[in-house]
């Protein structure tokens, strides 16, 4: 199996199981908005789907370097939820470079999702001000 191959089954996996579980699931929800939210925080960009299109090849590199860092933390911890997160924003991170255009709509699937997180966890994490 190529490397093309099974990231297409990975990236179909994961959409399957988002559309199937992940959805409902707060506490998976939360981590993917948090993850995403520290990343645009740090790339000074709104959105996931905006930061992905400006971060530079070096920066996409050791972004997803990180993603299999603290990936492997997570499982090795046992911390399922926070390892899923790390592998849906490194997943579509990685989608971006592929050329096969079956997988662009999985890709803006994931994205979608992934800004839909973010967008959540920005509103309920923000403290609410006293007037």
């Amino acid at each position: 199996m190529t490397k093309e191959t099974e990231f297409k089954q990975r990236l179909v996996a994961v959409l399957a199981d988002l559309d199937s579980n992940g959805r409902d699931d707060g506490e998976a929800m939360f981590l993917l908005g948090s993850g995403a939210a520290r990343i645009c925080d740090m790339a000074g960009k709104p959105t996931w789907s905006t930061m992905k299109q400006a971060i530079s090849m070096t920066d996409f590199n050791r972004l997803l370097e990180q993603c299999r860092i603290e990936g492997n933390k997570f499982v090795a911890e046992g911390q399922h939820k926070a390892a899923y997160a790390i592998q849906a924003l490194a997943l579509s991170l990685v989608a971006r470079t592929q050329a096969d255009p079956d997988i662009r709509p999985g890709e803006q699937l994931l994205d979608t999702l992934i800004d839909a997180a973010l967008a959540n966890f920005r509103k309920h994490s923000t403290p609410s001000k006293l007037n």
